[in-house]
């Protein structure tokens, strides 16, 4: 049955993306085409499994690299480049967009959605018609910063979303700008497979190909009762929906900070090893993930009940590994607290391989403000300590202050110093 689709509302939307952003930066630096060249942009040069983070339109066509391929899986020709990250320098030009997007729009219509893409929503323009208008845009970033760029449009968020991911980045001979809306969203995008879409992730994706959907237009055809029954009230509802390009999301809309939902979720931190850590390395990675949590934790005032662990064994030593956690009876964002109840885990759960990969959560949010004294330990000093520390890492950088475990041999702090996103700046 079709869904009557006049009823929602409508926005003029668009999602521009920068195309293989980190390789177009360093094409431009170097004075080259980025839609012509062979260039891939790796973690770390003097690895050989280091991950790529980019790689040119060419570098994916011809040679079949792209985002999570490895170094030693590119080719060594003369005609191929082969670049180490800066992030310092993607962020840089990252902060141009949506300075150029604000002659267009007005800023509170801009939505950076990542360092390389922003949602925007077009009230009224004095450049035309939204075709004209997002061309006009397209065109100032390539002649301003160099950058090839691609435009989806849509009646919201989620179309024109869509229209980028399915449709826009594809098509080189409409200029890389496509758009979808209500009238003809199931003729473009019906055909497309599931997990192609936007938000379906591949747990999904397989619960629904079990229930015999495959594309978009299965899952806009299987009823909004069967979904419900299989995902739940809020995901079912939210795939059927989408599968007919409905979005309530209000545009205008900027929420306030709301604790009670911030409560719901946590904060982590993780890493992958760039070795394989023994049991005493893997203490201090446990330690500095912990604070690194806690301090992410302590920037909002909250403390968390729940505290878990996942570590992951090397592939040299028969990878897999396990997660656990653990409730305690008064909240915490004391670091060494957190350390103590991870280290229980790991001693209880680890079965002496080698670990490649360490991640710390925390979750069960309370406000600190109103944490509950222990009536058997005062812990005030330590709470305080806590943020201190963070004042003074805020103000000289994440390396003013360190545990002195963070100088043995495990440590990963002070290598990792002046990284973005774990890559060098």
């Amino acid at each position: 049955m079709a869904l009557d689709v006049s009823k929602f509302p409508t926005w003029t939307c668009f999602t521009v993306d920068m195309k293989s952003f980190y390789s177009s930066v360093e094409c431009v630096l170097r004075g080259i085409d980025p839609l012509e060249a062979y260039l891939a942009v790796v973690g770390d040069l003097s690895r050989p499994g280091s991950v790529v983070l980019a790689a040119s339109p060419k570098m994916k066509k011809i040679h079949g690299i792209r985002t999570g391929s490895r170094h030693y899986e590119i080719p060594r020709a003369p005609h191929i480049h082969i670049v180490e990250a800066r992030m310092g320098t993607y962020l840089e030009y990252s902060m141009h967009v949506p300075r150029i997007l604000n002659r267009f729009v007005p800023l509170e219509n801009i939505f950076v959605y990542s360092v390389d893409e922003a949602i925007c929503v077009l009230d009224h323009s004095l450049f035309g018609d939204k075709w004209a208008t997002v061309r006009a845009i397209q065109t100032a970033i390539k002649m301003e910063l160099g950058l090839p760029s691609a435009i989806g449009l849509g009646d919201n968020y989620l179309q024109s979303k869509l229209a980028l991911d399915l449709l826009s980045k594809k098509d080189e001979a409409a200029g890389y700008i496509a758009g979808v809306s209500y009238a003809d969203f199931g003729e473009k995008l019906w055909g497309f497979p599931v997990k192609e879409i936007w938000g379906i992730g591949r747990r999904i994706e397989k619960r629904l190909n079990r229930m015999g959907i495959y594309t978009l237009g299965d899952l806009a055809n299987t009823s909004i009762e069967r979904l419900k029954r299989q995902f739940g009230n809020a995901i079912g509802s939210q795939l059927y929906y989408h599968a007919w390009g409905v979005d309530l999301t209000n545009p205008y809309h900027k929420p306030e900070l709301n604790r009670e939902a911030l409560a719901q979720k946590g904060y982590s931190s993780g890493i992958t090893l760039y070795s394989n850590y023994e049991t005493e390395d893997v203490f201090t990675v446990m330690l500095e993930q912990a604070e690194e949590a806690a301090r992410r934790m302590r920037a909002v005032k909250m403390a968390a009940s729940t505290i878990s662990l996942s570590i992951g064994y090397s592939d040299d030593d028969g990878g897999g590994g396990f997660s656990r956690s653990r409730t305690i009876a008064t909240p915490t964002n004391i670091t060494l607290k957190i350390y103590e109840v991870l280290k229980q885990l790991f001693k209880e759960n680890h079965t002496g391989r080698l670990v490649r990969h360490v991640h710390v959560g925390l979750t069960k949010l309370s406000d600190d403000e109103t944490y509950q004294l222990d009536l058997f330990e005062d812990n005030t000093k330590e709470r305080e300590l806590g943020y201190v520390m963070d004042k003074i890492r805020n103000k000289y950088g994440t390396t003013a202050v360190v545990r002195a475990r963070s100088l043995t041999a495990g440590g990963t702090v002070l290598p990792r110093r002046g990284f973005i996103g774990g890559h060098k700046a």
